[in-house]
């Protein structure tokens, strides 16, 4: 391998024989992609552009609607990006629609709000688990969790309220600067060494 390669990639075939050059090359490499995460988050969010899924707005329009209230209301841009990408799973995962979205935000977002997207689906479900044979208190398993309130209000408020059409959505890129500002440095990760 040419001098100038070996600095841009490591040069181990398992990792076992990896040195720290190898993985400072990979550091290296890993830094000109950063930020472009945001920009294939926005690339799915576009595909959940179109499908209605038998509701009355599309699941685009449902996200940005959640999103929209809540930036209305007065939130923080963590809440805001938060409620952009609860729904981000539905067309990828569907039978656990909402760990994907919370899964996703984990690194950058507070354990509260972490909570309420991976927990929303249940606590959505009760407005309307009893029309399809479910239980709609099914979130009160969760009862006495310090986010259940927060989660309860997250749905009354601006989740299953936001299927209306002809609503004054906020565009998608108008989200688009807050999701790099939540996004830009993780505040947790297997990644990132412990604060002393």
């Amino acid at each position: 391998m040419a001098d100038d390669a070996a600095l841009d990639r490591a040069v181990f075939t398992a990792m076992t024989e990896g040195t720290f050059e190898d993985w400072a090359a990979i550091g290296r490499a890993s830094m000109a992609h950063r930020g472009e995460h945001v920009d294939r988050i926005v690339a799915h969010l576009n595909l959940l552009s179109g499908d209605h899924g038998g509701f009355a707005v599309d699941r685009l329009e449902h996200s940005l609607q959640t999103a929209t209230r809540a930036h209305r209301a007065g939130k923080d841009e963590e809440y805001v990006v938060c409620a952009l990408l609860h729904d981000i799973g539905d067309i990828l995962l569907p039978a656990n629609h909402a760990e994907l979205g919370a899964t996703i935000l984990e690194p950058y977002v507070s354990e509260e709000n972490h909570w309420i997207l991976k927990h929303h689906g249940i606590f959505q479900g009760y407005y309307f688990f009893h029309h399809i044979g479910l239980d709609r208190d099914m979130r009160e398993q969760h009862r006495g969790h310090p986010a259940f309130e927060a989660c309860a209000q997250f749905c009354h408020l601006y989740d299953q309220n936001s299927f209306e059409p002809g609503y004054d959505t906020m565009p998608l890129d108008a989200f688009t600067p807050m999701m790099r500002r939540v996004m830009e440095t993780p505040k947790r990760s297997i990644y990132k060494r412990p604060a002393a």
